[in-house]
């Protein structure tokens, strides 16, 4: 097995990662930054030895690397330099200068995922009321997402035949293809009947796709895309005037969190958002902790609520 100094293995990994793998020059920058700052961190913690010789370097030392980094940087600049690392010694591995990569086995930290962005109830009234002049089929797919709390990919794979109508719910294959059913409220209902005389006019209009089953269809008659949905989306938040880049998705988050204001509980929400984890729907709580306080202060016999208003 060749020996390699870590400034020779710098240089054979940048020209590796400029021609095989044809990373942007932004996403190199950032990858033989961190496999400097390794290399320095050697350098000051007396382990300049192992410059010379790679193959000494063990899962101990890049430990002490990110220990060392751990409260100076973000979690996410962390799991960047980590995978930096994993990168440059696996390309190592791979052209025979070391037996094994020493980062493989250290886990990246957990990132803390950013809290759900909702619009509030008055914003979810101008971004209906300010858009009432709307195609029939934009307002049917906003009220129905609104209404279901549904995932973009889960809205455009709905079919004719899982909306009923009369009972008021709608069937929903989720992620992992988890079938859930849906309560869908009265004004997204009437929302789908009026649009559905201008589905049967696109159907009737292209005699080809007459079986199609999909429930909201583009004027050629084929299924609407998640494109096209976040298309429709920033006409609708303009023509409110609300000034915000928000996805589709934020429709999914506003139905969680007015449920969870309107007093919800958390295993219902998680049953109609289809989440797998009661853990993961618990992040509205924290969208609403200020109102979580009042009800506990109202409700909870030792929070000392009621003795306060004695």
């Amino acid at each position: 097995m060749s020996k390699l100094d870590f400034q020779e293995a710098s240089s054979r990994f940048k020209r590796f990662i400029e021609t095989e793998k044809a990373r942007s020059s932004g996403h190199i920058r950032a990858y033989m930054s961190d496999i400097g700052d390794f290399r320095i961190f050697l350098e000051k913690t007396g382990n300049s030895d192992l410059l010379r010789d790679l193959t000494q370097i063990g899962p101990l030392h890049i430990r002490g690397f990110v220990a060392s980094r751990f409260s100076k940087i973000k979690k996410s600049s962390i799991s960047r330099k980590l995978a930096a690392l994993r990168t440059f010694f696996r390309f190592l591995v791979r052209d025979g200068f070391l037996l094994s990569n020493p980062a493989v086995s250290l886990r990246s930290p957990k990132l803390e995922k950013p809290l759900p962005r909702a619009l509030s109830v008055d914003d979810m009234d101008r971004f209906f009321s300010r858009n009432d002049q709307a195609s029939k089929r934009d307002l049917a797919i906003f009220e129905l997402m609104y209404s279901a709390g549904l995932r973009v990919s889960e809205l455009t794979s709905l079919q004719i035949d899982d909306v009923d109508i009369h009972n008021g719910w709608v069937r929903v294959i989720g992620k992992g293809s988890k079938e859930r059913y849906c309560p869908v409220g009265e004004k997204a209902i009437n929302a789908i009947l009026f649009y559905l005389p201008e589905r049967l006019t696109i159907l009737n209009a292209h005699p080809n796709i007459r079986g199609m089953k999909a429930l909201f269809l583009n004027n050629r008659g084929g299924p609407l895309s998640s494109r096209h949905i976040r298309r429709i989306m920033k006409s609708f938040l303009d023509g409110a005037n609300l000034g915000r880049d928000a996805s589709p998705h934020a429709l999914r988050h506003s139905f969680a969190t007015h449920l969870l204001q309107g007093g919800a509980d958390l295993r219902s929400i998680q049953e109609m958002l289809g989440h797998s984890s009661l853990s993961t729907t618990q992040r509205y709580t924290k969208v609403d902790l200020g109102r979580l306080m009042e009800v506990y202060d109202k409700a909870h016999p030792r929070s000392g609520f009621r003795d306060s208003k004695a």
